[in-house]
C-alpha cells in the first residue's frame, strides 16, 4: 500500500506541475518564498488557511484536502460542531467570486491579529 502523502508533497507537486518557481508564487501570492519552502518540506506542517486558500487558488488544487493534510478538519480532536462551522464558512467562501473572497479572508485574518495573545 502507497504511503500517504504530505502536505508539503502535495504543494510542492502542484507548484511543479504549474511550472512556477518559489519566486513567481511569492510574487502571485505574497507568501514569502521562503515560507512556502518550510511548508513543502514539512518544517511547517499546519500553515494558516488563507495561506492555503492562495495555493489551492493557484495551483488548481483542492483547498478541503489542503485544510484536512493540514490538520484543520478531520481526524478526532475536531469536534462536531467545529467541522459544520468549517463546512459553512467553507461553502459560503465557494459562493463569493474571488474579490469577495480575498476580502472576507482579509477581515478574518483582521479579526485573528486584533486578539490578545
Amino acid at each position: 500500500m502507497a504511503r500517504a502523502q504530505t502536505l508539503g508533497e502535495v504543494v510542492a507537486a502542484g507548484r511543479r506541475a504549474s511550472g512556477l518557481s518559489l519566486r513567481e508564487v511569492e510574487r502571485r501570492t505574497g507568501i514569502r518564498s521562503g515560507h512556502l519552502s518550510q511548508i513543502e518540506t514539512g518544517a511547517i506542517a499546519r500553515p494558516e488557511m488563507a495561506i492555503l486558500w492562495d495555493l489551492a487558488a493557484l495551483y488548481e488544487l483542492e483547498f478541503t484536502r489542503l485544510l484536512t493534510l493540514a490538520g484543520h478538519v478531520g481526524g478526532e480532536e475536531t469536534s462536531g460542531r467545529q467541522r459544520h462551522r468549517t463546512t459553512v464558512a467553507l461553502r459560503a467562501l465557494g459562493e463569493l467570486t474571488p474579490a469577495e473572497q480575498a476580502e472576507a479572508l482579509q477581515f478574518m485574518a483582521d479579526l485573528k491579529a486584533r486578539r490578545p495573545r
